[in-house]
């Protein structure tokens, strides 16, 4: 290595520096874009395909469409959702089943989506509220059913003390 290569390395090294330092100044200099949550709330936009609360749509009579099949808790990878249900008896002496509780942990969903695409009936949803801080973790537990809501095909009686028996699917 003779001395006058060494020198052209160093005005290399040099002229590469000042390429990088200018980039830098450049994006210094610029405005930023950073959302200033939480100071931005009312204006903030979140993007449609933004999955963060998976949720369940009653009407205005507090009815749904979930018919507690459990292909979502079948299809969820994490074991996040439990669908609870009750078996009645219908007017026509038929035993029936219905949805007691749908429990879904928002601390272990990784918001795959899976639970969505396999409902049949499309009776859940995710939403854009991504506020899920919390400083106890049982409060990340969900009951996606509202207390003392209906099945959508055919209101029902309430349940006969007889017929409270539960299982879990």
């Amino acid at each position: 290595m003779n001395f006058s290569t060494y020198i052209r390395g160093i005005f290399k090294g040099l002229r590469s520096l000042a390429g990088g330092m200018s980039v830098t100044g450049k994006e210094f200099l610029t405005p930023k874009v950073t959302m200033e949550y939480p100071e931005n709330r009312k204006t903030l936009v979140i993007s449609d395909r933004w999955r963060s609360e998976l949720i369940m749509p009653h009407d205005e009579q507090n009815e749904h469409a979930c018919t507690a099949c459990g292909i979502c808790m079948i299809n969820c990878p994490n074991g996040t959702i439990r669908v609870i249900s009750a078996s009645i008896d219908t007017e026509e002496g038929k035993k029936k089943k219905i949805l007691d509780k749908h429990l879904w942990d928002y601390g272990s969903c990784t918001f795959c989506n899976l639970c969505v695409i396999s409902c049949p009936s499309d009776a859940i949803v995710f939403n854009n509220d991504f506020e899920g801080a919390v400083f106890n973790r049982s409060k990340l537990v969900h009951q996606l059913n509202h207390t003392g809501s209906k099945l959508r095909e055919k209101k029902r009686e309430p349940l006969p003390a007889n017929s409270e028996k539960t299982t879990d699917k």
